[in-house]
């Protein structure tokens, strides 16, 4: 998911509007981008919520950007929301070494509601990478739908987070009990300092006798130590049937013999690995 062009955001909001309303905000784009008027885009901006039904949810109807159907989909976005970055991506597209600076400002004086529209959809911006400062500032909010906007279905942090904000992003995401399995990309992103880290707090909270979500250990696969093999051997021996399958799907993945020799000690979960019966996606079933 990458911003292509605004014409497909276009699109939906003409199918999705009167013609009013487009009109209006057509218009109000015609003034912004020919005057280069940041006052006038932060005024369409800012009345758009009163022109606009917050809480009607968006229905996209036969759009050839699956990809882009799907997204908007999953975010549950609002037509609201979309008009919003169909505004902003709009004027970027035209001009954005002017009106960089501008939606910046923008997203600095945003309430909740808006910053979790930048958030869910900066990756539809051009040039997104160009805010990554905000998504980064968004990971030490506490409020969780905010949190949820850049962690959750999100493809903006694997695209742009290097490892050290990925981990705090996914740590995060673990503290506030918030569904990992939304996280896109752990795979991908996995890497050995989030081991680390990953196995630190699983010992704080195990010393808490707190527990542990088992998917949170997905990322360490690829990356078992002596010290982390200690970890998987107790979910191995867990009584929890969750915690067992997170130890042999990370063991399975393994390249390490003592990994794999380890594995062998719990054939049925090891053949039930190997035979695909249950994955990171359904191991909570």
């Amino acid at each position: 998911m990458r911003f292509t062009e605004t014409k497909e955001l276009r699109s939906i909001v003409y199918e999705t509007l009167d013609h009013s309303i487009t009109d209006w905000i057509e218009e109000k784009l015609n003034t912004i981008i020919s005057n280069e008027s940041a006052k006038d885009l932060y005024l369409a901006y800012s009345l758009l919520a009163h022109k606009i039904n917050s809480d009607k949810l968006l229905v996209v109807k036969n759009l050839e950007n699956l990809k882009l159907s799907k997204y908007l989909s999953i975010q549950n976005t609002s037509t609201l929301q979309l008009v919003r970055i169909y505004l902003l991506s709009k004027v970027l597209e035209e001009n954005g070494g002017y009106f960089q600076s501008k939606v910046a400002n923008l997203i600095q004086v945003a309430d909740k509601a808006e910053m979790e529209t930048f958030l869910k959809f900066l990756i539809l911006l051009p040039n997104p990478e160009n805010y990554k400062q905000a998504a980064v500032e968004a990971l030490r909010t506490n409020i969780a739908t905010v949190f949820n906007a850049i962690s959750a279905n999100n493809p903006y942090p694997s695209a742009y987070f290097n490892d050290q904000e990925w981990n705090q992003m996914y740590l995060k995401a673990a503290f506030m009990q918030q569904d990992l399995s939304r996280i896109l990309d752990i795979d991908k992103r996995a890497n050995a300092e989030l081991t680390r880290i990953i196995s630190d707090y699983a010992h704080e909270r195990w010393a808490a006798s707190r527990d542990v979500d088992p998917y949170f250990w997905r990322p360490v696969g690829g990356f078992l130590d002596e010290g982390l093999l200690k970890d998987m051997k107790r979910l191995l021996q867990s009584d929890n049937p969750v915690e067992n399958r997170a130890g042999a799907l990370c063991c399975f993945k393994s390249d390490a013999s003592n990994a794999k020799a380890l594995l062998d000690e719990y054939p049925n979960l090891r053949e039930a690995v190997a035979q695909g019966k249950f994955n990171w996606a359904n191991i909570k079933q």
